[in-house]
């Protein structure tokens, strides 16, 4: 029983109750380590975190790690929790990824029940410190514990040692067009050149803006420049315009082929040329579109 209550740990709800999380402490705060709760387990028995927020892990980091643990082993044992079928992974996928890699089949892990949220919250905690997480990812976990938490900003910035103005440009990039935000993950587009564009509230201003950085190389006072230049803006070259020219194209090609007809996608209408009421009847047919005459 003694044994069970340390590795229960103090716990998600005391570690927030500090001003400052202790991020170099931080499995040991919520699970405190016990040589007899430690035990092997196959890493075909392990599948990850279901809330795990991290899309994408940095190859090179994951071999420098596999490096390490082929040398001096896994120092520290992955959390897991017990499942229908194995386990999940509470915290440690780098771990498991890179032990896969180092060609081990198992790692050493500690087991303990937590509900689907405190694995969530555990899962963001975790992924926040990482330096290798990019910067829309941490932004999207850094919002969901503001949520969770029901926390201000600035008690985030407190908790986690970030200043008060690194959390606001932080999270002012989920503000950003979606295929912005993947120029970002993709280091297409720097974060720095991203915060500069979030100020913005066009998004067709936004996208020209990002294009018009990439191809011709702008550095981030160069766009600074362009942002509060209003005059410079509206000259920037609608590169959207080409782009969604080519989009209509396939789509017409599309929708002529299916119903046998010329037709011209412009400014939000769909034009669909016609010979005849037969031949208006015989598109409204292949459309499954019909009109009831009382």
């Amino acid at each position: 029983m003694e044994n069970k209550k340390k590795a229960l740990g103090r716990g998600l709800e005391q570690l927030f109750a500090n001003n400052v999380i202790d991020f170099d402490n931080f499995e040991k705060e919520i699970v405190t380590e016990n040589k007899n709760d430690i035990m092997q387990i196959n890493l075909d028995e392990i599948r990850s975190n279901p809330h795990q927020p991290r899309k994408t892990f940095n190859e090179d980091s994951l071999q420098e790690l596999a490096t390490s643990i082929k040398e001096f082993g896994i120092v520290e044992p992955v959390i897991v929790k017990k499942s229908i079928k194995g386990y999940e992974l509470v915290a440690g996928e780098r771990r498991c990824k890179a032990a896969k890699i180092a060609g081990l089949t198992t790692v050493p892990a500690i087991v303990k029940d937590f509900t689907d949220e405190e694995m969530m919250e555990i899962a963001l905690i975790e992924n926040i410190q990482r330096e290798d997480l990019n910067p829309i990812d941490e932004a999207k976990s850094v919002l969901s514990i503001i949520n969770l938490r029901g926390i201000t900003q600035e008690e985030f910035a407190l908790k986690f040692g970030k200043s008060r103005s690194y959390i606001t440009n932080l999270l002012g990039l989920l503000n950003l067009p979606e295929n912005i935000q993947s120029m970002v993950i993709n280091k297409d587009l720097s974060a720095s050149h991203a915060r500069v564009l979030s100020k913005l509230e066009d998004a067709n201003q936004i996208e020209e803006l990002a294009r018009r950085v990439i191809k011709e190389r702008l550095n981030v006072r160069d766009l600074e420049k362009l942002v509060n230049n209003k005059d410079i803006i509206k000259r920037v070259p609608n590169y959207k315009n080409d782009l969604y020219d080519h989009k209509y194209n396939m789509y017409e090609r599309v929708i002529s082929d299916k119903i046998g007809n010329k037709v011209k996608i412009n400014k939000n209408k769909i034009e669909i040329t016609f010979d005849s009421v037969k031949d208006l009847e015989r598109i409204m047919e292949i459309l499954n579109i019909s009109i009831s005459e009382d």
